[in-house]
């Protein structure tokens, strides 16, 4: 079974995101923030990474370029999940080492489309 990391400060946006990835055979966990998110990659790298970008504590993108300068061992997918939907926003995204990008509210196939594109689901 795949696993998933929801990152969201929002515990909406995580339950709901939990709910579809539940449903879409994915174990989920979640991290209130890009911290939180970092130290859980440390400790167990998910498969898949579900990313807010506006976040208290580190910011989407500054836990992106922290995971990509860290040495795991396995490389997780990333997708951007947020609001920020300017190409300049999505570009520096994928710069930084973003996988793909949905714009929230999401809804199940969305999601689920983002993830097979990204070799997930």
């Amino acid at each position: 079974m795949k696993s998933c990391l929801v990152v969201d400060d929002s515990k909406v946006i995580r339950k709901v995101a939990r709910h579809i990835l539940e449903g879409l055979d994915f174990t989920v966990s979640e991290a209130a923030d890009g911290r939180e998110a970092l130290d859980a990659c440390l400790a167990s790298t998910p498969d898949v990474i579900l990313l807010d970008w506006n976040m208290p504590v580190m910011s989407g993108m500054d836990f992106l370029r922290a995971l990509r300068e860290t040495p795991l061992g396995a490389r997780p997918k990333v997708v951007f999940c947020t609001t920020e939907n300017g190409v300049a926003h999505i570009r520096a995204a994928i710069e930084a080492g973003a996988d793909e990008y949905v714009m929230k509210p999401f809804d199940r196939e969305t999601l689920q489309s983002k993830l097979q594109i990204v070799g997930a689901a």
